[in-house]
């Protein structure tokens, strides 16, 4: 591959800050991230930023992309990959390891590496493990780049469903019933490990919901309405994840509710109803991404139950100490109260998604989130804070 129509280091004093968006990865979420990047690509005002794409592979490879975001969508039902994108089959992007040094380095074999230019905020659009879970925020914080979004802390504690909830509930927030089997006792008696869930099913009754304890996009999810399903269930949820959650389901209405930090603090946008959708048996992958099933944005709650979750959202972002933006999801249960599902800490952010719809519907639109998220990544330094 030539170099020559590769990113070159600015040498002008006041060149505009350079946005690294980093997206694809090697989690089951891989194809949504590259659609979420094509959109953030689209949205970001080239008058104010300079943008360098950088895909990872899910092999783990860092790859120097072309900025084509029309190449990045959903087409005839299939998400886009990285290795469709990438410039090179070869070529790897590196970032620095010095904080002095925000020098980007992109090298094939057999060429001299080629200097793309200092980055001075990393947008990560990285759903699942591997980038939404504070792997990747740890490897900014260790090179100096600041970056939109949660730290290494709230970014683990919003991936790992069954820690989310211990800090919810140590916050005085309400969660639903769950269990959580971890591999070790799977692998030391799988018997015992099923009977523990069976007996969830006797204490909470059917259906139960199995999922993968640290993946996103309700990929690996399956709602089981009897023993039958049950060992399906598992594998499934296993493929993506050894570690396990199984919840009681919540009779109720599913409410969303997004959470972004301006410079003043976070504040709440106004909430949404996910109404269950026709074709599928709950809001799944497909329902979500691939046949865009609509939310009610706003959501058809009184004023009292809007203020309440929003206030319950802003106290979720803040027991787990998050940054940037999250997505609060909550169950409204047919006695009036609100129990808190899950945090997102890198929601779905396609133009069609939830945690931007909302915002729109708050006066907020899509090209002024991704500004707002990049501005507050800039403020913020990297390192204890």
């Amino acid at each position: 591959m030539s170099t020559e129509n590769l990113p070159q280091s600015p040498e002008s004093p006041s060149r505009k800050p350079r946005v690294a968006v980093v997206f694809g990865g090697r989690s089951s979420e891989h194809g949504i991230s590259v659609v979420t990047a094509g959109a953030v690509l689209k949205a970001i005002d080239r008058t104010r930023y300079d943008v360098l794409p950088i895909g990872i592979t899910q092999d783990g490879r860092w790859a120097l992309t072309a900025d084509e975001p029309e190449r990045m969508a959903i087409a005839e039902r299939r998400t886009p990959s990285v290795d469709q994108l990438a410039e090179s089959a070869e070529g790897a992007v590196v970032l620095p390891v010095d904080p002095a040094d925000r020098e980007v380095v992109y090298s094939e074999p057999g060429s001299v590496p080629k200097a793309l230019g200092e980055v001075d905020v990393v947008f990560p659009v990285l759903h699942g493990p591997y980038g939404e879970d504070g792997t990747l925020q740890g490897l900014l914080e260790l090179s100096g780049i600041p970056y939109v979004g949660c730290g290494v802390l709230s970014s683990a504690v919003g991936q790992d469903k069954e820690y989310m909830k211990r800090v919810f509930t140590s916050f005085g927030l309400k969660v639903g019933p769950y269990l959580v089997i971890r591999p070790r006792e799977w692998e030391r008696d799988e018997a015992a490990a099923r009977r523990r869930i069976v007996d969830f099913a006797g204490e909470h009754g059917w259906p139960l919901f199995v999922k993968p304890a640290r993946a996103g996009s309700s990929i690996g999810i399956t709602k089981v309405d009897g023993l039958a399903g049950l060992d399906d269930a598992i594998a499934e949820a296993q493929r993506h994840d050894p570690k396990i959650i199984v919840e009681a389901a919540l009779r109720g209405r599913e409410i969303e509710c997004g959470v972004l930090e301006f410079e003043d603090g976070p504040r709440a946008s106004l909430p949404a109803e996910i109404p269950p959708p026709d074709a599928h048996a709950y809001y799944d992958f497909e329902a979500k991404y691939i046949d865009s099933t609509p939310g009610i944005v706003p959501a058809p709650l009184t004023d009292e139950e809007t203020a309440e979750v929003r206030r319950l959202a802003v106290e979720a972002f803040d027991a787990a100490s998050c940054e940037g933006l999250v997505r609060a999801d909550f169950f409204l249960t047919e006695d009036g109260e609100f129990v808190i599902n899950e945090i997102n800490t890198l929601p779905g952010f396609t133009p069609i998604s939830m945690y931007p719809q909302m915002w729109q519907a708050t006066g907020v639109s899509y090209q002024e989130l991704v500004d707002l998220l990049i501005r507050a990544a800039l403020r913020r330094s990297t390192g204890l804070r």
